[in-house]
């Protein structure tokens, strides 16, 4: 695919736009004030691959907080803003690496001039964020996201300012992919993707997939939040998926598995949980080429598929057949198979 180009923008120490990789972005679940609880939860997010995290800012305990935050964490910080203009300034002091603001409820021109000026001495982005539920007026909602993100970048551009970031979330798919599609043939700001308020994990996962899928395929999209009601892991792990199938990132070996049938003669399903739990253990190149690793239950595609992956199995009665680079090798017990699957990948990575 050929990405849209957009200008490059720096977050702390992460660069989304340009050439970069698309990033991975969520957002810390706790009370920001509550500095041990946050800095636990974005330490965990950090470890599950989370690049850039965001954090309410409801008051100036929290505002004041990002101070303490920033001393214990190593990714990138954004403060969510919305309301008080004034909030905005206090987390630039505080050390924020990116501020969001949202045009639907922080736009008066005065106020938006001196986060501007904060935010420029500070050296760090804004991102322009709509929501779909937030967007003044009324009529079409993609229609009034796209017309109020240019407004409001027009505004910042006024300042001088121009180390921006987009969003336009809407809370089903087709609005959203129609928002950003849009926006990227109007401007060439980086742009934050995902879709608001998607709901529990698989559907939200799936919706979330679908529209920022379609994006991504589309080259249009520079860091992306996959927004679940569930643990921010959870919305890491899925952003992870869905770049590793897209080929966009490399996240280590990718297992290709049958999902079973009354063919199936082993506990694949069983076998395939241990493979990805001690592959998780194991260090790889971000930049190496990817790993495919098939691990099939049947004879009907079970060899087709090991065939075309760098490594796999084919099992039939409790035992499998090992292709290595396509060809068979030797036989192997079920019970024995991850092992000889894991020797067999690390020698590749």
């Amino acid at each position: 695919m050929t990405r849209h180009r957009t200008k490059q923008i720096k977050i702390g120490n992460v660069r989304i736009g340009g050439n970069n990789p698309v990033a991975i972005q969520s957002m810390a679940k706790t009370r920001t004030s509550d500095v041990s609880a946050t800095v636990s939860q974005i330490n965990r997010l950090e470890i599950a691959g989370c690049e850039i995290v965001r954090v309410a800012v409801k008051d100036f305990q929290d505002a004041k907080a990002i101070k303490d935050i920033k001393k214990k964490i190593r990714i990138p910080l954004v403060a969510d803003i919305h309301f008080n203009w004034q909030l905005a300034i206090k987390a630039i002091d505080s050390g924020a690496d990116k501020i969001r603001l949202n045009p639907g409820n922080i736009y008066k021109r005065e106020q938006l001039k001196s986060i501007c000026s904060a935010a420029k001495q500070a050296g760090i982005p804004i991102r322009v964020g709509l929501n779909s539920g937030s967007v003044r007026g009324s009529g079409d909602v993609v229609k009034r996201m796209v017309n109020s993100a240019l407004s409001y970048i027009r505004i910042l551009e006024s300042f001088k300012f121009r180390d921006i970031v987009v969003s336009l979330k809407a809370s089903d798919a087709a609005g959203t992919v129609e928002a950003y599609r849009k926006i990227a043939g109007l401007c060439d700001y980086p742009l934050h993707l995902g879709v608001t308020a998607t709901g529990l994990p698989a559907e939200g996962a799936i919706k979330s997939s679908v529209a920022i899928g379609s994006l991504l395929l589309d080259g249009i999209g520079d860091t992306i939040r996959i927004s679940l009601t569930d643990r921010p892991e959870e919305e890491v792990r899925a952003a992870r998926c869905l770049l590793k199938s897209l080929g966009l990132r490399n996240f280590g070996p990718e297992i290709i598995s049958c999902p079973t049938c009354g063919r199936c003669e082993v506990d694949l399903v069983g076998i395939v949980k241990v493979l990805e739990g001690r592959l998780s253990a194991l260090k790889h190149k971000p930049k190496a080429r990817p790993i495919k690793v098939a691990v099939m239950g049947c004879v009907v595609n079970g060899p087709g598929e090991a065939k075309q992956a760098d490594v796999g199995i084919a099992f039939g009665k409790n035992e499998g057949l090992l292709f290595k680079k396509g060809k068979p090798v030797s036989k192997v017990s079920s019970g024995k198979s991850v092992d000889l699957l894991l020797q067999e990948i690390r020698k590749l990575v």
